[in-house]
């Protein structure tokens, strides 16, 4: 009943009608970046952080839950009408939602999608509303080595299964862990890593090393791959009476819950978040698909509705160890905490409890972008379509441009734009040469709260180790991460083998397109 009650005076925050205009903005402008290619949630939060300090919290971190929201929706579109996933976690929606364009069925693909979105996003969030906070309760009763554990659980989970090779993941990991820890020790007050530099004494602002992974590295590393040329983007059909008819509907409404439940429970685990939820989903699809499933690979509509469903599920999953725990499992989850903390605000335990009013208020803007996003995704289909064609080498070069002015405003000092470029040099490497940059982030942040707790608990233990693994859950959390670990690169594997399978039906298509033209 407290959570009802406090959910209720989360919706009374947010139908003020400046915190609706906040709302939509997010969701306008997270829709808008899902759909343009190259441009997800997580650039374009971390392109926004310096621009937003002027607003207050809980209108931040509306704005921001919006967009990250949004960029869930608006991946679907150019998956199906550009076969360009806007989002690594559109992947799957390409291959069975562009043959739907291609059918002339882009307008069914299209509402299939979105309104998958509404409902796996929907209950979702209804799940996070009623175990979110058992979750916090529980952990408010751990000490500092159960905290300790679950920071290691973190770093070695992220390390390992976000991205396609472990050593490369723990590399990341490695890289931000010595960001994080540059700077002047609390303790000894002894400077560390800074080089001489009297600059770095104060370390390097996490803001800064977001935005030049995110907004300035992938710019880089999306220009540098550009192709030249026209976008051709495939018609869609007018009238809403195109959008889907009653068989469609009948198709859809199982993959729409199988995708919820699929979707919610990995987005809470750090094992690749939607990405891997998505694969699973569409994986499930095909096996259930019974006299259907000679249709996939050639456009079968449950192959669009069950992963984009488990894809907005998995959104709201991510959520739940972010606000509770602490605990980033994606790059946007960790973009997302940099937001928290530039307005002195610690997610974990203690953030129902201390910030109440602004934690309901994000979950109750979550109901309410959803329904904001429905609006926007079937009726203004053509209005995405035309932002399809804005010139890429206009849009980066005002990427570049913001990020800069951004993180020079943060103190208004030229190091800090220089350290953006250098940090933004590296981002564009670590993309080229196949290093996950979410490690990176996630070492950053984590890392000097790790150095804190362990320091706490040898403290506390008069310099004992053993106090570090001799709690019963930090025990547990050791034990259970090679569980995770392994559970989680069994995930990843079955989702390569599905990839493989999608690459060959993708083929298969491709080569069939190109006998139709000869003939």
């Amino acid at each position: 009943m407290d959570n009802l009650t406090a959910l209720l005076d989360g919706f009374a925050t947010v139908v003020q009608p400046v915190y609706l205009l906040y709302a939509l903005f997010g969701v306008f402008v997270g829709t808008a970046v899902g759909v343009l290619p190259g441009i997800g949630p997580a650039m374009t939060i971390a392109l926004l952080l310096p621009l937003t300090y002027s607003l207050d919290a809980t209108a931040a971190i509306i704005v921001f839950a919006g967009i990250y929201y949004g960029g869930m929706y608006g991946g679907s579109t150019t998956s199906i009408l550009l076969n360009t996933p806007g989002e690594s976690s559109s992947i799957v929606t390409a291959l069975e939602g562009n043959r739907m364009a291609r059918m002339g069925r882009g307008a069914a693909a299209l509402a299939t999608a979105a309104i998958g979105s509404f409902v796996a996003g929907t209950i979702a969030t209804v799940a996070l509303t009623f175990v979110a906070p058992y979750v916090a309760r529980w952990a408010v009763q751990l000490g500092e080595p159960d905290y300790f554990a679950l920071m290691v659980v973190a770093f070695v989970t992220v390390g390992a299964l976000l991205g396609s090779s472990v050593p490369r993941g723990m590399a990341s990991l490695s890289l931000g862990l010595f960001l994080g820890l540059m700077g002047t020790d609390t303790l000894t007050g002894q400077q560390r890593f800074t080089f001489g530099v009297p600059t770095l004494a104060d370390g390097i602002d996490v803001v800064i090393v977001a935005v030049g992974l995110f907004a300035v590295g992938e710019a880089l590393y999306v220009g540098s791959r550009l192709r030249h040329g026209p976008v051709h983007v495939i018609p869609v059909e007018k009238g809403w009476r195109s959008w889907m008819k009653r068989e469609d509907w009948r198709r859809s409404w199982k993959p729409w819950l199988r995708g919820t439940a699929i979707g919610f429970p990995v987005g809470t685990i750090p094992a690749g978040g939607a990405d891997v939820a998505t694969f699973l989903s569409y994986a499930a699809e095909r096996r259930s698909a019974g006299k259907h499933k000679d249709e996939f690979g050639k456009g079968a509509i449950e192959g669009v509705a069950g992963p984009e469903a488990a894809n907005n599920a998995a959104a709201s999953g991510v959520l739940v160890p972010l606000l509770t725990l602490g605990l980033p499992t994606t790059a946007t989850a960790a973009i997302i905490i940099v937001a928290f903390q530039s307005y002195g605000i610690q997610p974990g335990p203690l953030l129902f409890e201390s910030q109440s009013a602004l934690v309901w208020a994000l979950v109750a803007s979550l109901y309410v972008g959803n329904l904001m996003l429905i609006v926007l995704n079937l009726p203004l289909v053509g209005m995405w379509v035309k932002v399809l064609q804005i010139p890429r080498h206009y849009l980066y070069a005002g990427i570049l441009l913001f990020g800069a002015l951004g993180s020079y405003a943060l103190n208004f000092s030229p190091v800090d734009v220089l350290i953006l470029l250098v940090i933004g040099a590296i981002g564009f490497f670590m993309r080229r040469y196949g290093y996950p940059v979410a490690p990176m982030v996630v070492g950053m942040i984590l890392g000097p709260m790790a150095e804190d707790r362990l320091r706490r608990s040898l403290a506390i233990s008069q310099g004992d180790l053993t106090t570090l693994v001799t709690s019963p859950f930090a025990a547990t959390a050791y034990a259970l991460v090679a569980v995770v670990v392994l559970a989680g690169l069994w995930l990843r594997r079955r989702e390569r083998r599905t990839g493989a399978e999608l690459a060959a039906l993708a083929e298969d298509v491709r080569v069939e397109a190109q006998d139709q033209e000869v003939r």
